[in-house]
């Protein structure tokens, strides 16, 4: 039940964090980002890659997940980067965001494939969408919205991805195509938690504190 009940856990986390901080991308939120986008990476390197590789002619996996890192460049042309935190408030906005909640629930259905019972994806998952829904609640509560908007908003991106765990398990059709659809899932985080880490980053500068979350992301990665 885990893998269904951990990406609404983080949604709400998220949620809950957007009410007590009360500010866009705090320090703190910035070294979350930091930690989730290295531990994303490192749990894609260690769990979906090795997976994918050993099933996939090598030429074909490339292609997959430079497909993948494609398509998230194009749904990020919608989102404007929300999905690794970076978020444009507009103040008094009383236009519901279709494009940024389409592209976002979209990227939230197809992380859900890459769930499965015997990896640990779903601790990158809960990890990666905390911060990210921090922002979103952020976005969505300094903007003109009406709380059943945004409500509605939250439930459903909190759903998409239990959503798409549940299709990957029960339809025969992604099931027999899985391998092809987490290759195209590890190019989505391989741009996500990179673009997280050179964002959250100060200009060329060494930050001891990011350096530390990275290191604390790979290593707990490592070791689950």
């Amino acid at each position: 039940m885990n893998k269904f009940l951990f990406p609404i856990l983080a949604v709400i986390l998220g949620f809950i964090i957007a009410l007590l901080s009360k500010k866009q991308k705090s320090w703190n939120t910035k070294l979350l980002l930091s930690f989730s986008g290295a531990f994303l990476l490192a749990l894609t390197l260690f769990e979906l890659l090795p997976e994918v590789y050993h099933h996939l002619d090598t030429k074909l996996a490339g292609l997959l997940i430079m497909g993948g890192i494609l398509l998230q460049i194009t749904l990020e042309l919608f989102s404007k980067g929300a999905e690794h935190g970076h978020v444009h408030i507009h103040k008094g906005n009383s236009t519901f965001p279709w494009t940024l909640f389409v592209s976002l629930c979209i990227h939230s259905l197809l992380e859900g494939f890459s769930i499965h019972d015997h990896n640990d994806m779903v601790y990158g998952v809960l990890v990666h969408k905390i911060p990210i829904a921090t922002v979103i609640t952020l976005f969505l509560m300094q903007s003109n919205y009406s709380k059943t908007q945004i409500g509605a908003f939250l439930l459903i991106f909190a759903l998409m991805t239990p959503l798409g765990t549940y299709i990957s398990h029960n339809s025969s059709f992604i099931g027999e195509y899985a391998d092809m659809m987490n290759a195209i899932v590890i190019g989505i985080f391989f741009h996500i938690s990179t673009t997280i880490l050179f964002e959250s980053g100060d200009g060329h500068k060494f930050n001891l504190s990011k350096f530390i979350a990275i290191i604390l992301g790979v290593g707990i990665a490592y070791m689950i």
